[in-house]
């Protein structure tokens, strides 16, 4: 007897810390569905394309999410939103290879990520960029091969896109965590 593989939809890339937040709900065996935006990620289920979701609503510095509470509000209906669970995020500044801390004049990521290491970003000076994704602007960065260019995303993003971390735990609070809610389609 072959096991169905439910399909979970998120915002971002992949590693994104919502993939964890995939794997506390339905455990390794869910397959990602990246989705760029909230909407998108909600879409997915109705459409079809998944069969659950996660959504970060809020962030222990920085507080609610509201991009992803009004997706909730827009498109919530007809699904059904069940539990929560909380995501340890430790955040990193990553760069390509052979990089090196002093040579960051930029630093790219999600928003809300952004927000939660805003005194490390502030402190040497870098200009901060927002991307739809901190996973996103990992590859990003990777693609960009700029050693002057650095993403704040997960040790996950990191690694899966070959960069080099060059300051580890960067949040302004080292007890960080997301909540995010698990997603159905309803019956």
């Amino acid at each position: 007897m072959t096991t169905v593989r439910p399909r979970i939809a998120f915002q971002g890339a992949p590693g994104a810390f919502s993939e964890d937040a995939i794997r506390a709900f339905w455990g390794d065996d869910a397959i990602s569905v990246p989705c760029e935006t909230f909407s998108a990620t909600l879409a997915a289920i109705k459409s079809g394309a998944a069969d659950g979701a996660v959504l970060p609503v809020e962030n222990r510095i920085v507080g609610p999410i509201t991009s992803a509470l009004d997706a909730l509000d827009d498109l919530s209906n007809g699904l059904n939103i069940g539990g929560t669970t909380d995501v340890s995020v430790v955040l990193a500044l990553m760069s390509v290879p052979g990089s090196t801390l002093e040579q960051i004049k930029r630093v790219t990521s999600h928003p809300v990520a952004l927000e939660q290491c805003r005194r490390f970003v502030q402190a040497f000076g870098a200009h901060p960029e927002p991307f739809y994704d901190t996973a996103g602007a990992a590859k990003m960065v990777s693609e960009a091969n700029d050693p002057s260019l650095a993403a704040v995303a997960s040790h996950t993003a990191a690694e899966r896109y070959g960069l080099i971390v060059l300051a580890d735990a960067i949040q302004d609070e080292p007890d960080n965590w997301t909540r995010f809610v698990r997603i159905e389609a309803g019956t």
